[in-house]
């Protein structure tokens, strides 16, 4: 009887330890929660609402980029245009979140830090200051005016950022280290950019078997 014993009390103890550990380390239990909810927010939203492909596409056709590399920064960036209001604390806007200066150009008077600025809204809109200052901004509907409001402009833009910055050659992972220096935020992008791309895979293999 002792002998049958003996696993449940091992049992019992590491897991008495490893609650002890957690309790006098409180950046452990930090570090489990944020995994934890880390788990929990990739497997989350992994599909790609159906409006917006057809504006990956587009983009993607156009600056010579993965559709699903534009999807994985949306998913990543707002969730899809599910955040509200499209604006972070540290000044990025709209649905791919661009700082002003990257928006319109670092050359711009007054960008400098992480680009924020203070550009008015009529130049921060405008096709040819933004041309004038090398910016990324793009006016991808033809309405005269590149508002990282709208969504296409908002998705062309990141197109183009993203292709300039070495997608279109293939060098993805510098691409959105470019978009975001972060290790994490790289990591992140990957995870769905594989996910979509694997969804984007088994679609088209799934439209082959039904011609055959």
């Amino acid at each position: 009887m002792l002998i049958l014993l003996l696993p449940v009390a091992v049992t019992t103890f590491t897991l008495t330890a490893i609650v002890w550990t957690t309790v006098q380390n409180p950046e452990l239990i930090k570090k489990s929660a944020n995994t934890i909810l880390e788990f929990q927010d990739r497997h989350t939203a992994t599909t790609i609402p159906e409006e917006y492909i057809p504006i990956y596409m587009a983009a993607a056709e156009e600056y010579d980029i993965p559709w699903t590399l534009l999807a994985a920064h949306h998913r990543i960036e707002t969730r899809f245009s599910t955040m509200d209001p499209l604006l972070s604390p540290a000044g990025a806007e709209g649905h791919m979140q661009f700082m002003p200066c990257t928006f319109v150009g670092w050359s711009y008077p007054g960008c400098e830090g992480l680009g924020k600025g203070s550009i008015p809204e009529e130049d921060k809109t405008n096709p040819a200051i933004i041309k004038k200052y090398g910016g990324y901004g793009v006016d991808a509907n033809g309405d005269g005016i590149a508002d990282p409001f709208d969504i296409e402009d908002a998705i062309f833009s990141a197109a183009n950022y993203l292709s300039k910055s070495g997608a279109a050659d293939g060098n993805i992972e510098k691409a959105i280290f470019h978009y975001n220096h972060s290790e994490k935020y790289v990591e992140d992008v990957l995870f769905f950019f594989e996910e979509f791309e694997n969804q984007r895979a088994a679609q088209e293999e799934k439209k082959t078997v039904e011609t055959d």
